[in-house]
C-alpha cells in the first residue's frame, strides 16, 4: 500500500473530490483526519473510508486549523500529507459578485489552503518531510465566463502552491497543484443550476472537453494519490492539469 503507515489531512472531505481521496488514501493505508463544514457529509466519507476523526468547521478560520493540525499531532506523532480539496463557488462577472460573495470565494479557497499550510508546515518542517496538495482548476489557466471570483481565487492557488515548494523546497516539503477539468461533483451540479438554461450550459461545458465528458472525483483522486506518495519524490512545484483535454481543444 502506497501511504501505509502515513497521516493524512483533507479539507473538503464531505463530498467530492475530498471524499473520493479520502476513500482512496485510506485504501492505501493511510490514517485520515476528514475536515468540512458539512457534518453529515463527512460522516457518510468516514463510514466509506473506515476509521477516521472528523473535523467540522470553516476552513478559513486560522484557530480551527491550529486545532485540527494540533489534534493530529497529538494523536499520531506526525503529518506527513495535507489536500486542500475545500471549495467554494457563487458565480458572476466582477459587476454582479458582491464584496461579501467574493470574500467567501476567496476564505474558503485562498485561505483554507494558506491557513492549512501555515499550521502544516512546521511540523513537516521538523520532520523534514510532507506533501501538500492544492486544488486549483483548469480555468485559472485558461480563464472563463461569468466566474470571477472563482477564477481569480484558484489562479491565486496555483500561484501560492509554486511560491511555497520553492520556500519550503530544502526542507523535504514538496507543494503541488491540481487543476481539474469539470468534475461531476455537487459543487459542479450548483454552478449549473445558477443559470436558466442549465442543460444547455451543462452540455457546452460537457462538448468543451476533448474526451467530451465530464471527469470523474475518483480520476482527480488518483492524481492525489501519486502526489502523495513516493512515486512523486522529485515532483514539487508544479500544476498536474487533468482536464480531458479542456486546454488542449
Amino acid at each position: 500500500m502506497r501511504l501505509q503507515g502515513r497521516t493524512a489531512i483533507i479539507t473538503g472531505a464531505g463530498s467530492g473530490i475530498g471524499r473520493a481521496s479520502a476513500k482512496l488514501f485510506a485504501e492505501e493505508g493511510a490514517r485520515l483526519a476528514l475536515v468540512d463544514r458539512d457534518a453529515a457529509g463527512l460522516e457518510e466519507t468516514r463510514r466509506l473510508a473506515g476509521e477516521a476523526t472528523t473535523h467540522v468547521g470553516d476552513v478559513g478560520d486560522a484557530a480551527f486549523a491550529e486545532t485540527v493540525v494540533g489534534d493530529v499531532m497529538t494523536r499520531h506523532g506526525g503529518l506527513d500529507i495535507l489536500m486542500t480539496a475545500a471549495g467554494f463557488s457563487c458565480g458572476g462577472t466582477v459587476l454582479t459578485t458582491s464584496p461579501d460573495d467574493w470574500d467567501a470565494v476567496f476564505r474558503a479557497n485562498v485561505g483554507g489552503t494558506w491557513l492549512w499550510a501555515r499550521a502544516a508546515v512546521p511540523h513537516m518542517q521538523r520532520q523534514n518531510s510532507g506533501s501538500i496538495i492544492t486544488l486549483a482548476s483548469q480555468l485559472a489557466i485558461a480563464g472563463g465566463k461569468g466566474n470571477s471570483a472563482y477564477i481569480a481565487a484558484k489562479g491565486a492557488i496555483v500561484s501560492l502552491t509554486r511560491t511555497m515548494a520553492v520556500d519550503f523546497a530544502t526542507d523535504g516539503i514538496r507543494v503541488n497543484a491540481i487543476a481539474p477539468g469539470a468534475i461531476e461533483t455537487p459543487m459542479l451540479r450548483r454552478s449549473f443550476a445558477r443559470h436558466a438554461n442549465a442543460e444547455e450550459v451543462r452540455e457546452a461545458s460537457r462538448n468543451r472537453h476533448a474526451m467530451k465528458r465530464f471527469g470523474q472525483a475518483e480520476e482527480i483522486a488518483q492524481t492525489a494519490l501519486h502526489l502523495a506518495s513516493d512515486a512523486s519524490s522529485f515532483t514539487t512545484g508544479t500544476v498536474m492539469v487533468v482536464d480531458g483535454g479542456w486546454l488542449a481543444a
